[in-house]
């Protein structure tokens, strides 16, 4: 997508000193700012409860950006990147105080982008605070970050509070990977190439992996992390997701409900997992000491300070997931994701079916398949692994792996990351990257019969060792089908 001209908005961020602005946000903004991607007159107003400046403000944001960017300041650009803040001291508990919110917003512009990257129970307030100063007119855009609650009830708590006060066209619920570009192009990918398409159903396709991998640990985020979960905080947003756009049909047009519509398709035809075939088709795991990058590191009950012997909390879950419908019948999508694994990374991996019959891979074992390897990160790209004679002096039948890569950094030095490509989204009102309500709530309910089938059985989390795969039985989920992780 190519931004020729970007609309004027002010963006409001609530939560201003979280870690998700530090970390996240701000890096993503002042990347369209060295991009000329920001309209010239917009503002960035920071909201939080600290009895700041703006200049206070922006010298934390100038510490932060040392800290979180990969490459040095451009002092020529932040300092007009700088120059769009203003701090605003609001407690949003408060609805009163929004007045001093009106205040700044009313002076110039009139359409504003409201971030609320702050815990989902202080989003009534924040709503309430906007309606009750007539803030939250019809051009106005919420965004809010998945997962949205913990639950099928809290989500649709949360959705209502959502829905009363702003439309659904103007609310934006991210789940950042459909930011990431080898994501957004998932579905170009297998739409516009015919091979591809023509091929991308049952009848070829052997078994789908798709793994979420994590080096670190919980990172702090104690209370959040021990009522939560992998599965909620992970399997919920970013696997579903992923999943649904791996397996949705061909959309009718790129708008956005057209789209979604195709997702939801998707959700609504995932197999349940109930206490009857749970122990089948799950493993739950939770990370003991062991080595990251050589480094030791401790256990998640050691990390949560906790004088408890045990933990119900799982932080790894691998899933065998079943899509009942036509063009899937069959494939088994073997979903997983942990903390303290071997390395980071995030990549869908597509098994091939092998034609026994074929005179020509006669030597092929079921391990050994066409493949093709779509990387998320670390290193965004496309791969495929295919069949070649073996060279030589001599006759032989033997084949031997060769691989086509396509690595986007290679390519294209230049594409967006991606929360700067979300924030240009939400700016151009295209909710394609956005998750519908319908699709939060769907992933929701099958998530909980998950959680509930489990608890059911009393299905506990094995140990496994930092720096590892997972515990042994993930291996076991797939080896008992006659197949196996892709862990190259």
């Amino acid at each position: 997508m190519v931004y020729s001209s970007v609309e004027l908005y002010d963006i409001v961020i609530f939560g201003a000193k979280g870690d998700l602005v530090r970390r996240k946000l701000i890096p993503a903004l002042y990347s369209l700012e060295c991009k000329q991607q920001i309209h010239a007159h917009t503002r960035i107003i920071a909201v939080g409860r600290a009895k700041w400046s703006s200049r206070e403000y922006c010298d934390m944001i100038e510490k932060n950006l040392i800290t979180f960017l990969s490459k040095e300041i451009d002092y020529s650009v932040f300092n007009k990147f700088k120059s769009r803040f203003i701090f605003c001291n609001l407690d949003v508990a408060d609805h009163s105080n929004f007045f001093l919110l009106e205040d700044i917003l009313k002076k110039k512009n009139s359409r504003y982008i409201y971030y609320l990257a702050m815990p989902h129970y202080t989003f009534s307030n924040v709503c309430l605070g906007l309606k009750k100063f007539n803030l939250n007119n019809y051009s106005s855009r919420v965004v809010v970050e998945k997962p949205i609650g913990t639950s099928l009830k809290t989500s649709k708590l949360i959705n209502n509070v959502l829905g009363t006060y702003f439309r659904e066209n103007q609310i934006f619920r991210i789940d950042h990977y459909l930011g990431k570009e080898t994501v957004l192009n998932l579905l170009y990918f297998r739409f516009s190439n015919f091979f591809i398409y023509k091929n991308w159903n049952n009848s070829v396709i052997d078994n789908v992996q798709v793994t979420l991998s994590e080096e670190i640990g919980i990172e702090g985020r104690i209370n959040f992390f021990s009522s939560t979960g992998q599965t909620r905080d992970m399997v919920q947003s970013h696997l579903l997701q992923l999943l649904t756009l791996i397996t949705m049909s061909r959309p009718h047009s790129l708008n956005a409900d057209k789209i979604r519509d195709e997702k939801v398709k998707i959700l609504k035809s995932l197999k349940l997992i109930t206490k009857n075939n749970v122990k089948n088709n799950i493993v739950l795991g939770q990370y003991d000491s062991g080595f990251i990058n050589h480094k030791p590191v401790q256990s998640y009950l050691n990390d949560l300070g906790s004088k408890k012997n045990i933990s119900d909390t799982e932080t790894f879950i691998a899933i065998k997931v079943e899509i009942d419908n036509e063009q899937w019948n069959g494939v088994p999508f073997y979903i997983r994701t942990g903390k303290r694994l071997l390395k980071k990374c995030s990549e869908i991996v597509i098994n091939f079916k092998n034609d026994s019959t074929n005179t020509f891979n006669k030597t092929l074992s079921r391990r050994n398949s066409n493949q093709l390897i779509i990387t998320l990160e670390p290193n965004e790209g496309l791969k495929i692994n295919f069949f070649n004679k073996k060279p030589g002096l001599y006759d032989s039948n033997d084949l031997v792996t060769e691989s086509l890569n396509f690595i986007y950094k290679e390519r294209n030095k230049t594409f967006l990351k991606d929360y700067e490509r979300l924030f240009l989204e939400i700016i151009k009102g295209d909710q394609s990257l956005f998750v519908r309500r319908d699709e939060v709530e769907l992933a929701w309910s099958w998530i909980d019969s998950i959680i509930d089938a489990w608890k059911d059985v009393n299905l506990k989390p094995i140990l496994y060792q930092s720096g590892s795969w997972g515990p042994n039985n993930s291996d076991v989920l797939l080896n008992k089908d006659g197949r196996y992780w892709h862990n190259n």
